[in-house]
């Protein structure tokens, strides 16, 4: 192992956290479609934020 380096953070359980938070959101209000499509568009953008920090460190 190489010092300094930090093993890269996953982000496909907030992918899918945020998938189905959406689409039971959605349904609740009467769009899960909507809601399905807002949490994937949530959880790809916070994988990408979170990609960005890695990427900068």
């Amino acid at each position: 192992m190489s010092k300094g380096r930090k093993e890269p953070t996953g982000a496909g359980a907030i992918i899918a956290f945020l998938i189905l938070a959406g689409t039971i959101g959605g349904g609740l209000m009467g769009q899960p479609s909507i809601g399905l499509l807002a949490g994937t568009g949530a959880g790809i953008v916070i994988a990408l934020l979170l990609w960005l920090r890695e990427r900068g460190q």
